[in-house]
C-alpha cells in the first residue's frame, strides 16, 4: 500500500509584513529558505549555493544585463529578481532557480497567500 507523504507548510509571515522588495530566511531544512516578494509576487530559493555552499541568500539582488540593439550596447532590466551569491558572484533568476552563467540552479520552492499569510510549502 502507497502512503502519500504530506507536503510541509510554513507560515512565513502576514502579507503585509513582506512588502515588494522584502526578504526573510526561514529556518527550515539544512541550509534554510529565502522568500521574496518580487513586484507582489512570492518566490523561494534555498539558502545554499551550488558551487561552494555560500549562504546564497544574503547575497546581493540584482538585475538582468542582456547584449542591447545596438553594437557594444547593454539593457539592464528585472532589477532585483536576480540573486548574486556573496562568495564567488554566481547569479540565479530567484523564480526559477536557474544560473545566469552557467547549466546549474539551486532548488525553488512554493509560495502561496492563504488568508492574508504567506505561506512556504514543501521546505523542511
Amino acid at each position: 500500500m502507497k502512503t502519500e507523504k504530506k507536503q510541509t507548510r510554513t507560515v512565513v509571515a502576514r502579507v503585509e509584513e513582506m512588502p515588494p522588495g522584502s526578504m526573510c530566511i526561514v529556518p527550515v531544512g539544512k541550509f534554510g529558505v529565502g522568500v521574496y516578494n518580487i513586484n507582489g509576487e512570492f518566490s523561494a530559493i534555498v539558502n545554499y549555493c551550488p558551487h561552494r555552499g555560500g549562504p546564497m541568500c544574503v547575497g546581493q539582488l540584482t538585475g538582468e544585463t542582456k547584449a542591447g540593439e545596438k553594437p557594444y550596447s547593454l539593457e539592464y532590466s528585472r532589477e532585483d529578481e536576480f540573486i548574486k551569491c556573496p562568495w564567488h558572484g554566481w547569479e540565479f533568476d530567484i523564480a526559477t532557480g536557474k544560473a545566469v552563467a552557467a547549466p546549474v540552479r539551486v532548488r525553488t520552492y512554493e509560495v502561496v497567500v492563504e488568508d492574508g499569510h504567506v505561506v512556504l510549502l514543501g521546505a523542511g
